[in-house]
């Protein structure tokens, strides 16, 4: 990489940055991008940014000719002052940058290429299993686990290229909820070895299952936000299609009792519930709030 493009992806990492601490409409962003810089100017939020840190890691680079495309990794943090509290926001994203005769032309998100030999992980981390678990649901454990492993892979576990409802899966099972159906997919919630339930690892499919369930893991729709405590859940539908797209575990209450979460897929830890600084997000988002029961039968 010639002094000329350190030069220029320098620059350009630093509107990023502008652009996440204040919604800068830096060029080279895509569509979706730009409509995100319009939200983040009109938030109301009581949260104010203090510090911004944008971390850019170059981690593969493909020329072919006078092109280039640069595959990196980019960590975000914001530190919130909330009164007298504090908190820090983490997000990474696996971005590309493409590069014509050294001059920067796009720079957008890219899906996270994830390729895991299931089988292999399944045989790993069978023996660690436990079934028809009954008792009390450990929200510090489930919220411990979203915190050591928002931007990690824990490799007793299968991985997926869009592993937000796997991961909140996970984040249950740390917190001793009950798995029950196998081996049948469409039934309960369960995982075992190199097979699991479509609730486990499909967002449409978990969200469905808090909905009904009156065995193993269950869960109480609760009417407003402010009602969930961490280790509660909240689901996404984005564009209000009637297809649920995301879950996230809420792991603390800011001030005003709103929840911060943590998830997967776009990895993230602290992030505000609503979502208003995803791509994905519309104006016809639908949310479900779930209140994980106490106690598990």
């Amino acid at each position: 990489m010639n002094k000329l493009v350190k030069k220029r992806l320098a620059a350009h990492f630093q509107q990023l940055a502008e652009w996440k601490a204040k919604g800068v409409d830096v060029k080279l962003l895509t569509p979706e991008e730009k409509k995100v810089t319009q939200r983040i100017k009109k938030q109301t939020r009581k949260a104010k940014l203090v510090k911004v840190h944008v971390d850019a890691t170059p981690y593969k680079i493909i020329t072919t000719g006078p092109d280039s495309h640069i595959d990196y990794s980019l960590n975000v943090s914001k530190l919130f002052r909330f009164g007298e509290d504090f908190y820090l926001e983490e997000m990474n994203e696996i971005r590309q940058i493409t590069l014509k005769h050294n001059k920067i032309m796009s720079d957008q998100e890219k899906q996270r290429n994830i390729t895991v030999d299931v089988r292999k992980q399944g045989r790993s981390a069978h023996k660690r299993q436990t079934l028809n678990r009954t008792g009390t649901y450990n929200r510090l454990k489930a919220v411990q686990y979203a915190e050591r492993w928002w931007n990690d892979y824990n490799p007793d576990y299968p991985e997926f290229t869009d592993n937000c409802t796997n991961f909140i899966s996970q984040c249950l099972h740390a917190g001793g909820a009950p798995m029950h159906g196998v081996p049948v997919r469409d039934q309960g919630w369960w995982w075992r070895g190199e097979n699991w339930s479509y609730s486990w690892a499909v967002a449409h499919s978990l969200r469905w299952y808090l909905s009904g369930s009156t065995k193993g893991l269950t869960a109480k729709e609760v009417e407003r936000a402010e009602e969930l405590r961490p280790g509660d859940i909240i689901c996404y539908d984005f564009d209000g299609s009637g297809r649920w797209d995301h879950n996230a575990i809420v792991v603390r209450k800011d001030n005003e009792r709103q929840p911060l979460v943590n998830a997967q897929t776009a990895n993230s830890r602290n992030r505000f519930w609503k979502y208003e600084d995803s791509t994905a997000w519309t104006e016809n988002i639908k949310y479900k709030f779930f209140a994980i029961h106490d106690q598990f039968s």
